[in-house]
C-alpha cells in the first residue's frame, strides 16, 4: 500500500496487519517505510507514485516475493498547500502537482499492479478518497465542506479519484477484482495538522472503513464508503 509508513496509511497497515496479513509498506521516505515494516513483520519497499520507474521497481520486489497482490491500498496523498489553489487565484502547477500525486500516481499504481492483481483469488483495490471528493455534499448549502473559500486542487482531486473508482470497477468486475473508495473523516495525523486543523478523531478510526473493506467476506464494488455507511458522490 502506499504512504503507508505514516498517518491514516501506517493505521491502515496496522490493522491489515491485526489480521495475519503480510503488508507491503510503500512509501517515499524509505527508512520510515523500513521501520513500519519492521514493526509490522512485513515488508517494506521505496515508492513514489509519480514516478515511471519507482512504480515499476516496487511491482518487481512484491512479483519476486509474493508472485501475485490481494489488496491494493492507495492512501498516498497531498493537499498541496494553500496557495494558489483559491478560484480567481489557481496555480495550474500546484494543481498538476497535487492531481500527479492523488489521481495520476493511483492510475499509475493500478495499472502496473494489475497482473499481480488478476493472479489473486478475489483482489481488492481500495483508494482512499475523501467526503471533499462529494459533489453532493460540496453543492449542499448546509454541509460544512460547502463554505466558501475552499481550495480548489484537493476536493476536485478527491472527485476525480471517484469518478475513477466507478469506472475501474466496472471494468475490472469481469476479472472479479473489487474496486472501492473509503471517506475516512478528519482525523489527527500530520496531514492535517500542516492544514492548522485540531482533531479528536484518531487515524485508527479513520483507517478502520478501509480495513473492513479489504477483509469483509464477499465485499461489494464500486461504492464509495465512510464508517457510517455510504458517501453520496
Amino acid at each position: 500500500m502506499t504512504g503507508a509508513n505514516r498517518g491514516i496509511g501506517a493505521a491502515i497497515a496496522q490493522g491489515l496487519a491485526e489480521r495475519g496479513m503480510t503488508v507491503v509498506v510503500g512509501a517515499r521516505d524509505a527508512a520510515s517505510g523500513e521501520r513500519t515494516a519492521q514493526r509490522l513483520g512485513g515488508r517494506a519497499v521505496p515508492l513514489d507514485v509519480t514516478d515511471d520507474g519507482s512504480v515499476r521497481d516496487a511491482v518487481a520486489h512484491v512479483q519476486q516475493w509474493y508472485g501475485r497482490l490481494d489488496i491494493l491500498v492507495n492512501n498516498a496523498g497531498i493537499a498541496g498547500g494553500g496557495v494558489g489553489q483559491l478560484a480567481g487565484d489557481v496555480d495550474l502547477a500546484v494543481m498538476r502537482t497535487v492531481f500527479d500525486t492523488n489521481l495520476f500516481g493511483v492510475v499509475r499504481l493500478t495499472e502496473a499492479f494489475l497482473p499481480l492483481l488478476r493472479k489473486a483469488d478475489g483482489a481488492r483495490v481500495i483508494n482512499v478518497s475523501s467526503g471533499t471528493g462529494s459533489l453532493t455534499w460540496q453543492s449542499d448549502p448546509g454541509h460544512a465542506f460547502a463554505s466558501t473559500g475552499v481550495a480548489l486542487a484537493y476536493p476536485a482531486s478527491k472527485a476525480a479519484l471517484n469518478m475513477l473508482t466507478v469506472l475501474y470497477a466496472k471494468a475490472l468486475a469481469a476479472d472479479g477484482i473489487a474496486v472501492n473508495a473509503v471517506a475516512p473523516g478528519a482525523t489527527a495525523t500530520d496531514f492535517t495538522a500542516a492544514l492548522g486543523l485540531s482533531l479528536e478523531r484518531t487515524a485508527e478510526q479513520g483507517a478502520a472503513i478501509a480495513v473492513h473493506l479489504a477483509t469483509v467476506p464477499a465485499g461489494p464494488t464500486g461504492v464509495f464508503l465512510q464508517d457510517d455507511g455510504p458517501v453520496p458522490w
